[in-house]
C-alpha cells in the first residue's frame, strides 16, 4: 500500500482511515474548533440582512481560493465586472466569478441534495467553463514546475477514479465510525485532492466543497466561512501536509491544521461580521443627518452594503424607486459622502468606499 511518486497511486487507502486519526490532539482542537464554528452560525443567523456578509465573503472565498491557483485579480475587477454591463472582463477575473457561481449554485444544489460525485463534476464544470467529466486519459502528474521532477501521481483510470469517489461519498454520509464532523471534513478533503478527479479544477472544487460538507452537516446555514483564507496564508505547509499524508500516512498534522483553519478563519469572520454591522450602522447616522427624509431609508443603506459597487439598476431591481427617482437617490448619497461614482464605459458605478475600504483591510 507503500506510496511511489514514479507510479499512479490506484492503491491510495480506501475511507475511513485505517489509522487512528482521532488522537487526544485532534479531539482538543475539535472541540475548541466546533465551539467556535458554532459562534459564527449563531451570529451570522442573528444579522438582519445576511447577504451583506454572504456576498462579500463568497466572492473573498472565490478570489482567495482562485490566488492558490495562481489565477489573480482585483476586489475592483471583481466589483466592476459584477456591477457594470459593459466592463471588459480579463480573463482572470471571469475564472473567480465562475468559482463564485459555483459556490452559490453549490450551496443552492445542496439544500436539496446530498453531495456526490455528479456534484462534484457540476461544480468543477462550472469553474472551469467546461462540458469535461472525469479523466479518462492517462499521464496526469504533479510536477515541479523548474526541476520537472514528479511530486504525486494521482490513480489513474475514469473506473477506479469512479470507485474511489464512491467510496469517498459513502464516508462522507456514513455514520458508523463516528468521527467528528469537522474532522470527517479534512479527512474528505485530502482523499479529494489525493484522488485529484480531473484534469483541473481539483483544488477549487475542492475548498468548495468543504464549505458545502459543512452545510450539508447543518455546522452552517451560510457559506460565510473564509477557510481559503487559512490555506493562502500557509500555502507551503498546506501542500506539505497533504503529501505528508500521502508519503508517510501522517494524518494528525495535517487534520489539525485544518481545524486551526476552521477556528481562527471563523474568528475573523466574526470579527468581520463587528466591523460591518458597526460601519452599516455610522453609515445609517449618516445618512439620517444628510439626506432628505425622502431619500432616506434603512432598506436603501443596507443595499449598498450587499456589495460595495452599485448602479441606478441596482436599485430598480430592488423596487427601491424608478430609474429617475434611483439615479436622484445616488447623487444624493455622493453628495452626502457615502458614495463615490465611478464612470465605466456608458455606465456610471457608485462606490461605497468605506466599505471596499475595510474589505480591502479585513483581506490584507
Amino acid at each position: 500500500m507503500s506510496y511511489k511518486p514514479d507510479k499512479p497511486y490506484n492503491n491510495l487507502p480506501l475511507l475511513p482511515p485505517d489509522a487512528v486519526i482521532e488522537t487526544p490532539a485532534v479531539l482538543k482542537m475539535a472541540i475548541s474548533a466546533n465551539r467556535v464554528l458554532g459562534e459564527l452560525k449563531g451570529k451570522s443567523e442573528s444579522l438582519p440582512n445576511p447577504e451583506i456578509l454572504i456576498n462579500s465573503i463568497v466572492l473573498q472565498e472565490a478570489r482567495t481560493s482562485s490566488e492558490i491557483e495562481n489565477v489573480i485579480t482585483t476586489n475592483d475587477r471583481l466589483y466592476t465586472a459584477l456591477t457594470a454591463s459593459d466592463a471588459e472582463t480579463d480573463p482572470h477575473t471571469r475564472e473567480v466569478l465562475r468559482y463564485r457561481e459555483a459556490l452559490k449554485r453549490g450551496t443552492s444544489i445542496i439544500r436539496e441534495k446530498p453531495l456526490s460525485t455528479n456534484i462534484f463534476i457540476g461544480l468543477m464544470q462550472i469553474i472551469k467553463e467546461t462540458d469535461a467529466g472525469i479523466r479518462s486519459q492517462p499521464g496526469t502528474v504533479i510536477a515541479n514546475p523548474k526541476t520537472r521532477k514528479i511530486i504525486y501521481w494521482p490513480p489513474e483510470g475514469e473506473e477506479r477514479i469512479r470507485q474511489l469517489l464512491k467510496n469517498l461519498e459513502d464516508y462522507i454520509h456514513e455514520n458508523v465510525t463516528g468521527h467528528d464532523p469537522l474532522i470527517k471534513m479534512a479527512v474528505s478533503h485530502y482523499q479529494f485532492e489525493a484522488i485529484h478527479p480531473f484534469d483541473d479544477g481539483n483544488g477549487r472544487t475542492g475548498r468548495i466543497l468543504n464549505i458545502l460538507f459543512l452545510l450539508e452537516k447543518g455546522l452552517l446555514h451560510q457559506p460565510v466561512l473564509y477557510l481559503s483564507d487559512h490555506i493562502i496564508r500557509n500555502k507551503s505547509a498546506y501542500y506539505r501536509l497533504l503529501r505528508d499524508v500521502t508519503e508517510k500516512r501522517q494524518w494528525e498534522p495535517w487534520i489539525l491544521f485544518m481545524l486551526e483553519g476552521v477556528e481562527k478563519t471563523s474568528r475573523r469572520t466574526m470579527k468581520r461580521i463587528d466591523q460591518i454591522l458597526s460601519l452599516l450602522d455610522e453609515t445609517i447616522q449618516t445618512a439620517r443627518s444628510k439626506l432628505p427624509a425622502r431619500v432616506y431609508s434603512k432598506e436603501l443603506i443596507e443595499l449598498l452594503f450587499e456589495q460595495p459597487y452599485c448602479k441606478v439598476k441596482t436599485l430598480t431591481d430592488r423596487g427601491i424607486a424608478k430609474r429617475q427617482t434611483a439615479a436622484e437617490y445616488l447623487r444624493e448619497l455622493e453628495s452626502a459622502g457615502i458614495l463615490k461614482s465611478k464612470q465605466v464605459g456608458r455606465e456610471n458605478l457608485f462606490i461605497n468606499t468605506t466599505l471596499y475600504e475595510l474589505l480591502q483591510a479585513i483581506q490584507n
